[in-house]
């Protein structure tokens, strides 16, 4: 495993993080206690060294605090989030920031999830939603600010809205967050355009989620494709969706000349080509994803030229709205 500094922050990060949404045994169907605790306590072993959960991932920040602490001498770095009070994703337009993270709801948010944890601290503290409407309005700042002085969080962050990296741009610009997490894939590369640059500049970490599209990068979604009841894909894949993944999929493929079950492994070291990417948390639920997913940080970058075939294959949606 290879690691990364996460802005300016000091510390390093593998390359290769573990997104825990899908284990939380929510909006993800199929995740077993058992296999999720194995899946994390290898990722481990292999060098991981960052976990990001989440208040609203069901059981995900309970069984992440029992592998951390289970695995103290490890040293792995959490990172979890703070639900807007509002309940509303994404952030709108026009929103008071005293209606989404007030000092008070910030500070009882993570309250909650140490005690769910069982940890002592967070390593990184992240709003789940953002607007850059709210620089220098009511008290999120301060509040920020006295849980890294009493030691309950070490950095802050924010989670971008999904497929607006233009959103935070004036947040990394300001100085006032440690880290990004950001949506960045063959599919959407919007925030190579303007994001990822300022958070180069300003010494931003950056934590790139969804790298595999929900499983669209996988090279596994075809148009008859279909998923458990009450997983949140039979939403992200509804009507024709699956159908057009597939024609995109298939035409990437053919373009880098590889195998199908190669495209998962090209879509994270596209990720990774970018010198401001920190880290990137793809979701593991299996022993076996994390093991083919941690092999990727082996400094065998992809080469100019795929670089320039997968920049063609730029695909600008929202499948969450």
């Amino acid at each position: 495993m290879r690691y990364r500094e996460l802005g300016r922050s000091g510390l390093s990060v593998s390359e290769i993080g573990y997104g825990a949404w899908g284990i939380g045994e929510s909006s993800w169907v199929g995740a077993t206690r058992d296999e999720s605790l194995r899946a994390l306590n290898r990722a481990i072993d292999l060098g991981v060294n960052l976990i990001d959960t989440a208040r609203g991932y069901g059981e995900s920040e309970r069984i992440v605090g029992q592998v951390v602490r289970e695995r103290a001498a490890d040293e792995v770095l959490v990172a979890t989030k703070v639900p807007p009070l509002n309940g509303q994703w994404p952030a709108a337009d026009g929103t008071d920031p005293a209606e989404t993270f007030p000092g008070e709801h910030i500070r009882s948010s993570l309250e909650t999830s140490l005690a769910a944890s069982g940890l002592d601290h967070f390593d990184v503290l992240q709003f789940h939603v953002w607007n850059d409407e709210w620089l220098g309005r009511e008290d999120w700042l301060e509040t920020v600010a006295a849980l890294k002085q009493e030691g309950k969080i070490r950095l802050f962050g924010v989670s971008v809205n999904d497929h607006a990296p233009e959103s935070a741009v004036a947040l990394v610009r300001s100085g006032a967050a440690d880290s990004v997490q950001v949506i960045y894939n063959v599919f959407d590369q919007a925030p190579a355009d303007e994001l990822l640059p300022a958070c180069a500049e300003h010494g931003v970490g950056v934590i790139v989620r969804v790298a595999l599209d929900e499983g669209g990068l996988t090279g596994r979604i075809t148009a008859d494709t279909t998923f458990p009841e009450g997983d949140f894909r039979n939403r992200y894949f509804r009507d024709d969706r699956p159908a057009q993944v597939e024609r995109r999929v298939a035409a990437i493929v053919a373009d880098l000349g590889i195998g199908q079950d190669a495209l998962a492994e090209h879509a994270l070291r596209f990720v990774l080509s970018h010198p401001a990417v920190s880290t990137v948390i793809p979701g593991m639920r299996s022993v076996r994803n994390v093991e083919r997913n941690a092999a990727v940080s082996d400094g065998k970058p992809l080469t100019e030229a795929q670089l320039a075939v997968l920049a063609a294959h730029r695909w600008p949606r929202n499948f969450y709205s």
